[in-house]
């Protein structure tokens, strides 16, 4: 049995770049596709929650409920779009859409501020979006809380008592993000994401391209053996995965305006191995596939389950460890804590070798299978 000969692997990486060069379309596919997932998701993923519809019936038209209000709309997060004069019409608005939320202000509500007494207002949140409905909660709780504690002291002066002193107060401080961005958040995972997408579906088609072209019993007569073929297969399209990560890499930091917080040698490196480990998932797909039409298939069969397990939607400590476990057999998971690790935190290998351990491990293993079902016959 030979050995590896680097010359017979040059050999398949030189045909495989003449066949990239004749393949255009699939090139500026190639090419065009991250940036236009990037721009398209970077703006469609956003879990900052804002400008909620909101329609108002306020039943005591004072400076006391337009004060109510203002307080409302400088949060951000609710947008009046309505005024109501009944339930009924309230009740519309939240069934056709036009409002996700509606503020109630009793006919007492002035009287009872007037007067330094508890005062009660009404919201009624659509529910039919759990996201959009604790945010509108929260966010309501804390101002009705503020003006409870200004009527107390209004209370408290009119009795000649002092200024009320907080029993407990809490010192918050939210690293690494402190604004609490969410696309601060979510362009490292979708950097991440369309890279796994791209390069996999590049690869998925590369040996089934050649059994439905014919060529693949050519192969089979040289002395070319399973390894130096398939290694010979990923090494252009590295290339070409390199330079559409560097791509997303710049819009990403350039465009959406977020910075790698760490090492930038560090990420690219990890990102060359995270690039060879889906390269070698797409061989894989294509030694199982025996048409393109089965290779795509195969290849957005897995992609659902990488966006739900690796923790790029959900966060992973959420779900049952059985999921969780599940999630680590995909490779995107540890190179989401990389990117993540390096954009947001900081850290260095000494938090992330754990991660590229994964990496490593689930590469060798996809090569070793894909090498173990390639075989140099026609089945």
């Amino acid at each position: 049995m030979s050995r590896f000969s680097p010359a017979r692997y040059w050999s398949v990486v030189k045909k495989e770049i003449i066949q990239v060069k004749r393949d255009r379309p699939s090139l500026a596919i190639a090419l065009a596709m991250p940036l236009m997932m990037l721009f398209l998701f970077g703006y469609a993923v956003n879990t900052d929650v804002s400008d909620i519809k909101t329609a108002v019936w306020d039943q005591s038209p004072s400076a006391y409920s337009r004060e109510l209000v203002s307080q409302l709309e400088n949060t951000r997060v609710f947008q009046v779009t309505a005024h109501a004069g009944s339930y009924r019409e309230i009740e519309v608005m939240l069934d056709d859409g036009s409002a996700s939320v509606a503020l109630v202000i009793p006919p007492d509500y002035a009287r009872k501020r007037d007067r330094g007494e508890m005062a009660e207002v009404q919201m009624l949140i659509d529910g039919s979006d759990p996201n959009i409905a604790r945010t509108a909660s929260s966010n309501a709780q804390l101002i009705v809380q503020n003006n409870a504690i200004t009527i107390q002291e209004e209370r408290m002066q009119k009795q000649g008592l002092g200024p009320m002193e907080p029993a407990v107060e809490l010192d918050t401080r939210v690293l690494f993000n402190p604004n609490m961005e969410s696309i601060v958040f979510n362009i490292p995972g979708l950097i991440g994401l369309i890279m796994q997408n791209v390069t996999m579906i590049l690869t998925a088609f590369s040996l089934v391209r050649e059994k439905e072209r014919g060529t693949m019993e050519q192969l089979i007569v040289t002395p070319i053996r399973p390894l130096e073929l398939l290694l010979g297969k990923i090494t252009p399209y590295v290339f070409i995965g390199f330079f559409s990560f560097c791509l997303v890499l710049l819009l990403g930091t350039a465009w959406f305006g977020v910075p790698v917080k760490g090492s930038a040698a560090l990420l690219v490196s990890l990102s060359v191995l995270f690039l060879v480990t889906t390269l070698t998932l797409g061989i894989f797909i294509s030694t199982v596939a025996r048409t393109q039409l089965q290779a795509m298939q195969i290849a957005f069969a897995f992609i659902l389950p990488s966006v739900l397990l690796s923790g790029f939607m959900f966060p992973r400590e959420t779900m049952p460890v059985v999921i969780q476990w599940l999630g680590g057999i995909v490779p995107l998971t540890y190179f989401l804590e990389i990117l993540r690790g390096i954009f947001l935190k900081g850290v260095g290998l000494e938090a992330l070798w754990k991660d590229m351990i994964g990496m490593v491990v689930f590469f060798l293993l996809m090569i070793s299978v894909a090498i173990l079902r390639f075989r140099k016959k026609i089945e």
